[in-house]
């Protein structure tokens, strides 16, 4: 068998890991402790996998921070989902803030991205096609999140043992995952009706090849679509390809999702405690004008409604805010009780919280009416159809009957965004049902508008496909404290981090001078932004 020297960190170490935001990451890929994937038995394994899985999840206590830094004071805010309350946080003025930033990188470098490396090899040094292929799988779900944000990032050469690891350009980083899903899809078909030894250490599926088959296909469409604006021809290529194979998650008893438990909370169920956002004025204008029934698990009502902009005939105590308020506004005025909170599932101190849900049924209906938009073969459906089965998919998995707040068919509702606050316009006029007679962006908008709605609250995916085709569109922000970063618009990228200049300097200004495509600063557009 084949010795790899890796670092893999123990449940310890991953708490003092993700507590730290200023651990070398040169330190943490050569370990001198070097656990091998040649010392740890088959029924230690799980414990791997498992850990491998919620730890990109930012499930458990531990991640709470690092989820923070990651989630909550960048993507959540530039995917248009929440504004900043607190008068001292400033990355919804778009300052890219170096220490947030350091600890967010930190933390997938130092537990998740070990843990995934180390499934994954111990699998193909063992003999374990099928526990390989899933691991696949969640290595190219997993790091897609984190070049989205950087660009290019430590991938290919990531644990090499070495003092200095090479970053991948995006666009390497992007053909590997079509070319590792490939290898993973072609094993899970092969292993059809099978069950991985693993069952409950898998956290996502128990085990089960043909769910993990569908979740491959499924996010490999999610990939084509990034790339559509940059490489059309791999896009299509990619996304045929997933059509031809068939195998989706359409059901919402397909989504891949992890249960949270008393051990796996919801981060959100701790960092709702410390009362540092609320709803975005995006939210409030869109949910609102369409008078949509998600709402009530979207968000709470506000300590302080303004019920003189609700719809007709329709109590809305949901309120949001406009983001990029001056530090004087913010201390000013109590945005924590006008403006809503999340809902109560998400709010419980000490709760286990909602399930974390990394693919649903939904967004595999939006990605393929996107797709049939394009003209290309989506596996036999207009846009229409696949669009109006994705809301259909969304309102189901919250146990919905398909009507608005009015009781009037969601689908077929001519309903607009509103005004927020009764004054200031809706920033689009995009309606709930198709377009038949609209332009193609104008369908595109209603598809990716839909699909934003149905993300909630996955604003990882949401920035990015604010990023890639410009919808859902935003009101302003009301100020921007950076130069740079105009506020009609979002950052395109979050900087570099200070431990990497540090530990593996050669390797980061390598990065930006040959693979990033322009300075190291939030308007820099990533290889796949290239509309």
């Amino acid at each position: 068998m084949m010795k790899r020297s890796i670092l893999f960190l123990t449940a310890l170490s991953i708490i003092l890991v993700a507590n730290s935001c200023t651990d070398d990451f040169t330190e943490l890929n050569t370990d001198p402790k070097n656990l091998t994937v040649d010392n740890l038995s088959q029924s230690e394994f799980g414990g791997i996998v498992k850990a491998a899985q919620y730890t990109p999840a930012f499930l458990g206590d531990p991640a709470r921070g690092p989820f923070q830094l990651t989630q909550s004071l960048f993507s959540d805010i530039y995917g248009g989902y929440f504004a900043t309350t607190a008068p001292n946080f400033d990355s919804d003025k778009f300052i890219l803030v170096g220490g947030w930033l350091n600890g967010a990188f930190n933390y997938f470098y130092a537990s998740a991205a070990p843990q995934i490396k180390f499934a994954e090899d111990f699998a193909a040094d063992n003999d374990l096609p099928l526990e390989n292929a899933m691991m696949k799988v969640w290595r190219v779900w997993s790091y897609h999140r984190v070049t989205d944000y950087w660009g290019p990032i430590p991938y290919s050469e990531f644990g090499n043992g070495e003092l200095s690891v090479a970053y991948d350009s995006q666009e390497d980083i992007y053909r590997d995952f079509f070319a590792t899903l490939d290898e993973a899809i072609s094993v899970l078909q092969s292993n059809e009706g099978a069950t991985s030894f693993l069952a409950g250490n898998d956290l996502v599926y128990g085990g089960d090849a043909d769910q993990w088959l569908k979740f491959a296909n499924t996010l490999r469409l999610r990939l084509a679509m990034r790339v559509k604006y940059v490489d059309p021809t791999l896009s299509q290529t990619e996304a045929e390809k997933a059509a031809v194979l068939g195998q989706f998650i359409e059901e919402n008893g397909d989504n891949a999702i992890i249960e949270t438990n008393p051990d796996f909370r919801n981060p959100y169920n701790t960092i709702t405690q410390w009362g540092e956002f609320r709803m975005s004025a995006d939210m409030e204008s869109i949910l609102k004008g369409y008078e949509d029934p998600r709402m009530q698990f979207y968000a709470a009502p506000a300590a302080e409604p303004d019920p003189t902009d609700d719809p007709a005939g329709v109590e809305f105590p949901f309120e949001g805010m406009r983001n990029g308020q001056s530090k004087v506004d913010k201390q000013g005025t109590n945005f924590n009780a006008v403006a809503s909170d999340m809902a109560p599932a998400y709010t419980v101190a000490g709760a286990p919280g909602p399930e974390y849900v990394a693919m649903n049924a939904a967004e595999s209906f939006f990605l393929r009416a996107e797709g049939a938009l394009e003209g290309w073969n989506m596996g036999g459906g207009t846009a229409q159809d696949f669009y109006e089965q994705g809301i259909v998919a969304s309102h189901v998995e919250y146990g919905l009957n398909g009507n608005n707040l009015s009781g009037n068919s969601y689908v077929e509702s001519t309903n607009t965004p509103a005004s927020y606050n009764g004054t200031d316009p809706a920033p689009s006029q995009v309606p709930v049902a198709f377009n038949t007679g609209g332009s193609t962006e104008e369908q595109l908008e209603q598809i990716i508008t839909q699909k934003w709605i149905s993300l909630y609250p996955n604003s990882q995916e949401a920035w990015a496909e604010k990023r890639r085709t410009g919808y859902p569109t935003f009101y302003n922000r009301l100020n921007t404290d950076n130069s740079t970063i105009p506020v009609n618009t979002v950052p395109r990228r979050v900087t570099y981090v200070d431990g990497e200049f540090t530990t593996n300097g050669a390797a980061v200004e390598e990065a930006i001078s040959g693979k990033l495509g322009g300075p190291d600063n939030g308007t820099t557009r990533l290889w796949w932004d290239a509309r």
